[in-house]
Formats: C-alpha cells, structure tokens, sequence
C-alpha cells in the first residue's frame, strides 16, 4: 500500500533563536517537511498549504494563542496545534485543549525532546490515517459497481442505474432475490459510492444469530443484563454509526424483535439490552431477503407497517438463469481470477462446455457457478475445459437432462436442446429467444423448419 509519509509542519514562533533551536529538533526526521514563521498573519496567510501540524508559540506580536488558534480551527479543523508558552497555566491549558489544541507544552530545557515526542504521536496518528483512507478507497474500487457486478444484459444495465439512483440519496434499501444472487455485494457497491463510504459497513445475517441473542448483536448489551453478559457489548446499530448497516435475512426476524427494530427506525435510537439511556445513531438501513416480504405480511409473519418503513428503494436481482449471455461473461471472469491467483495455466471452456453452462438452469446462481467453473479448472486435463469436467448436478423440472453430453452427442444436439429450453422459457417468443441468446432469428426458423426445435 503505498502512501504517502511526509509530514507538513508549520513553527509559528517570535523567538529566532527559540524557533531555530524546535527546527533543528524536528529536522532530525527526514519525513517532516517544515516552514518557520514568526508572527501570527504569516502562519494564516499560508494556511491554504494545509500543514499536518502547526506549533504554536502562545504569546505572538500580534496575537494570543487562544484568538489564532481559534482563526487556524476555523480554516484547517483537522489540523494539530501544538500550543508552547512561556508560563505554566492550568486553566489555560485546559481552556486551549477544549478549544481543540492537541498538546499544551510550557518553554524548558525538555520542552524540544517533548515536542518531540508529541509531533511523533502525531506522525503515527496521520500515517494510520492515510493507511485507511488508502484502503477505503481500495475498497471503494474493488466494491465499484460497474467492477464487482459485471454483466451486460439488460437487467444488470438497469441493477447498475438504480445502484447509482441509490448511492446519490441516503434513502433505506430492500434487495430481494434467489439465494447465490450477490445481494450482500449490491448493498456495499451502494455503500462505497455514497457519501458514507468513509464510515464503517456492519453486515449481519439475521438468519445466522439464534434469536435470544439477536436483539443483544443488534441493539449492544450492559454488562450484568444477563447470564454471560460479563462486559458491556455495543450493538451493530452503534458500530454502524455515520456509515451503513445491511440487515441480510430480513425476513427471519422475529415478531417481538420486528417491534423492537421498527422503534428504533422511527426514533433514531437504540437502548442497550440492560440499559436504561438511549443512544442516538445516524446510520444507513439496507435490508435483504431471498422471500417474498409482501406474502410474508399477508401471512402475518412480518408486521406490515416494518416493512413499509424498510422498503425504501426496492431492488430486485435477476437470477442468473435469466441473465444469458451474463454466464460465459462471470463464467470466464472467475476462470481468469483463479487461474492467477493459483499460478495455473489458464483455462478456456471449450464451446460444449459453455452450451452446457448456458443450458444448466443455477439454482446456486453466481455462487454456484463461481465454484462450478473453479472446480472445473483443477479438474481439467489440459489448457480447455469440457463438458464432463462441469460438476453441473440436477435439472429444472420439465426441462431436458444436464448430464455431460457423450461422445456420441453432437454440438447440434446441444444447441438444439439449449434454444428449445429458451422457447418454453419464453413461451415460443423467437425474437426474445434470438435476443437472450445472441443469435439470428433466421437461425430459430431454419431450425423450426427443420424440425429440430418446436413451439409448444
């Protein structure tokens, strides 16, 4: 991770021997980029060079600490100020230090060892800084959408609109679809291109946590709230404070917690199992179910005014059986990726190969075939994979078998069984099918004709 370690600092001090005595000090770290000055307007003039650090002498020609540190918080709020004074004063300090000086060091013989000291407090604490807003934006890269959720059919196009529509607006979102689908990674391509993606994303699988424990990982708990509680525990909601929280498995969230998690919403604050105090928290709501929400409140099993309150942008994800094309495209993508991350040859699928890829209904969806096209790489014999080396298990009722095809089958065979699947799937509509599977429309009618496909 490369970034940057220089340090601007700025010594703001009237003193020239004093002020050349904390240059040379500092100097001592090849890292520290520094710039003396020696009044008050001169330090503010050249503000706009952001320093990481100002040290300033509190007793100036024209001006005191307290009024030029106030003037340097309105321009530059995150910098660190170092105040030094030539007097001892604890209700000074403490006063500057409220008004967001970082240190208060008065002028000794120790005072250039213990700036010293500060400013490399200072230093480590800006190197993590950088570190992390390094790898956020790593993660913002890697979570993009265009990048994470790749595909060109028609309902991905559309996925990325709304994943942008959402990312603009701090508005509630409720994803739905098959399981396998990607909901988890929708959720934080929105979250890395909103204004949020500096602030944390907390997931949780609401299916995943027993259900007495739940309102404990969801809402934090005092310690001593009950057997085991041994520590005070912060709840997700407050972890995801100025960020996002994903709530995944929505639907598996119990009555008597659906009540709970609707008076949060509607007040903006949880209180910690055990605890009697609220505490407010801003952060974004993102829900996802691979259930139907709406027959779940005609069922009963979800309180209707809950589920109005989470379905904010409702995003539905195609499964990958309706994608086409999408297939070959994620097909080969994961190939590539585990090929190099494994120092493997690489692999190509061989045309029976992706026929039979196109064909295979994935219930697992993307996941299912992420490790179908894996596993397939280790099992392959040499630079192409075949059909046999597809672990493709079952089939959708109604619809032709999916074993590997034999020797004996031929690539026609194949075809013909992919297109005749399409045609039920879309009931007997040829320009539909020439459009999900990227072919000419003469070429369904020649096989029509030929009586190798029919309309039922």
């Amino acid at each position: 991770m490369a970034t940057s370690n220089i340090v601007s600092i700025f010594i703001v001090e009237d003193n020239a021997w004093y002020g050349e005595l904390l240059e040379y000090r500092l100097a001592q770290n090849p890292d520290y980029l520094i710039r003396r000055f020696t009044t008050a307007q001169a330090c503010l003039d050249n503000l706009s060079a952001k320093p990481d650090l100002i040290t300033l002498d509190y007793s100036l020609p024209d001006g005191q600490g307290d009024q030029v540190l106030r003037q340097i918080k309105e321009k530059l709020p995150e910098v660190a100020v170092i105040v030094i004074s030539g007097q001892e004063d604890v209700r000074t300090a403490i006063a500057l230090l409220r008004q967001g000086a970082y240190d208060y060091l008065v002028k000794d013989e120790e005072t250039a060892d213990r700036l010293w000291n500060a400013v490399g407090n200072v230093y480590q604490q800006l190197r993590l800084r950088r570190e992390n807003r390094c790898l956020r934006e790593q993660i913002g890269q890697k979570y993009d959408s265009q990048q994470a959720i790749l595909g060109e059919s028609p309902q991905i196009r559309q996925l990325h609109s709304l994943i942008e529509k959402a990312a603009r607006a701090n508005i509630s979102v409720s994803i739905s679809g098959e399981t396998g689908t990607g909901k988890e990674l929708v959720a934080k391509a929105i979250h890395f291109r909103s204004d949020r993606r500096t602030g944390p994303f907390v997931a949780v699988n609401v299916a995943a946590i027993p259900r007495e424990l739940l309102e404990s990982e969801l809402f934090g708990h005092e310690k001593g709230a009950f057997t085991g509680a041994v520590s005070r525990r912060v709840g997700r909601f407050e972890e995801a404070n100025k960020g996002t929280l994903f709530l995944d498995e929505i639907a598996e969230l119990d009555l008597s917690l659906q009540a709970k998690l609707l008076r949060v919403l509607q007040e903006r604050e949880v209180s910690r199992v055990g605890g009697g105090g609220a505490i407010a928290f801003d952060a974004r709501l993102m829900v996802a179910t691979h259930r139907d929400l709406t027959q779940e409140v005609r069922d009963g099993r979800f309180r209707e005014d809950l589920y109005y309150r989470l379905l904010g942008l409702p995003i539905l994800l195609p499964p990958l059986r309706e994608r086409g094309q999408d297939i070959l495209l994620l097909a080969r993508t994961f190939l590539n990726n585990f090929c190099h991350h494994n120092s493997m040859m690489l692999c190509q699928l061989s045309e029976s190969a992706q026929l039979l890829l196109l064909q295979y209904p994935f219930p697992g969806n993307v996941r299912e075939l992420k490790a179908v096209v894996e596993l397939a790489a280790v099992l392959a014999e040499g630079e192409e994979i075949q059909p046999q080396d597809l672990s493709l298990r079952g089939s959708a009722p109604g619809l032709p078998s999916l074993a590997a095809p034999t020797a004996d089958e031929s690539l026609k065979a194949q075809t013909a069984l992919i297109v005749q699947r399409y045609l039920d799937l879309h009931q007997g509509n040829i320009v539909q099918v020439a459009a999900r599977l990227q072919i000419g429309k003469s070429t369904i009618y020649r096989m029509l004709q030929q009586q190798e496909v029919r309309i039922n």
